[in-house]
This record gives structure tokens, sequence and C-alpha cells, in this order.
């Protein structure tokens, strides 16, 4: 267990931050944030995780618990609780919400308060929508430009990162070389 997972079990009673499951939590990075760190993480269980990362998976009757957790007073927990409560258009709650204008930039920071139309969705070969963290496999040799390697079919990418300006673009590892990617030539892997 890593310090920082320490500490927020401390903060959270052990207990996800967002509904109070104490089962299976794991340390969630509060995007576009990527390093752990007790003030941009939160511990969460694997069902508010799957659902805050897969929209289309998004079950409306979990998330009443975030008229509770919309007041916790750490906020990366407030900025997921206000995008979740965005995404749920649940109005009346986000009325009563106040975030600072610091805070607020980054809760909108993945986009979460535009509607679907002109929302920015980065998708695989395939169709299948991408979210950070996500692990996809090249589909085609990539000459990597300026880092005179290629990235071989068939490498594994763990742990993208969205380019959240551009549809077409994710960031990711390939032989320790931090390069950016064209969605096209990925595949997701589950």
């Amino acid at each position: 267990m890593s310090i920082i997972e320490k500490k927020l079990n401390d903060r959270s009673n052990s207990t996800c931050e967002l509904c109070g499951n104490p089962h299976d939590l794991k340390v969630y990075n509060v995007a576009p944030n990527t390093i752990e760190s007790l003030e941009k993480s939160i511990l969460a269980c694997t069902t508010c995780i799957n659902q805050i990362e897969n929209p289309e998976t998004t079950d409306a009757n979990h998330w009443h618990c975030l008229s509770d957790s919309m007041w916790n007073e750490h906020l990366p927990v407030q900025i997921v609780s206000w995008r979740m409560l965005t995404r749920l258009k649940k109005n009346d709650l986000l009325d009563m919400m106040y975030l600072d204008e610091e805070a607020l930039e980054w809760a909108k920071a993945t986009g979460e308060d535009n509607d679907d139309e002109g929302k920015i969705v980065h998708k695989d070969s395939n169709g299948n929508i991408l979210q950070d963290g996500d692990s996809v496999v090249l589909i085609k040799d990539l000459d990597v430009k300026g880092a005179n390697f290629t990235a071989k079919r068939g490498a594994a990418v763990h742990n993208i990162k969205l380019v959240w300006d551009n549809a077409e673009q994710i960031e990711g590892r390939v032989e320790g070389q931090h390069i950016v990617i064209l969605t096209q030539y990925v595949k997701k892997t589950k």
C-alpha cells in the first residue's frame, strides 16, 4: 500500500469517498491529474470508478450518494461529485454547490459540463470510446518522429492519457518513450 493510499484510507475511514462502500477500494486520480497525491486523488470503489470512466454505464440509482459526497470537505471529492451531478443533470443539487473559480476550472477540465454535441470523444479504430487510464494495442507499425525507433504493431500501451482538445490523439509510453499516438492506430483492450 502506497503512502498516499494509506493517507486516503485514513481520511475516508477505509470507505469510498463517494458512496461509502468499504470494498474494492482504489486510489483514483482526479483528471486531468495523473499522479497520486492527497490533494488531487480520492479513494473510490471499483463501481464508482467504472461509472466515472465509462459514462455509458452510469447507473443514476447508484449516485444518490452524491447528495452527501458533494459536501465533503476535501476538494477532489467535491470535483468528482460536481462532475457526476453535471452528467446526471441534477441541477437542483448543483445549484447548492459552491466551487471557487480555480476549483470550477478543474471540475470542467474533462468537459463534463458540455452538452454531448460538440463534446470531444476519443474512439479507437473499432469505434470503442477511450478513457484516461485505458490500455490499448497498436494495430500498425508506427515510425516515431524525433525518437529514432518504430513502435511495433501489437505493442501494448498502458494507462493512456487523452489529449483533451484533440479527439484523434492520445498520449502513452512505448519502449520507455512518452509519445503522442493517433487513435486510428490503436485498439482498446479489456
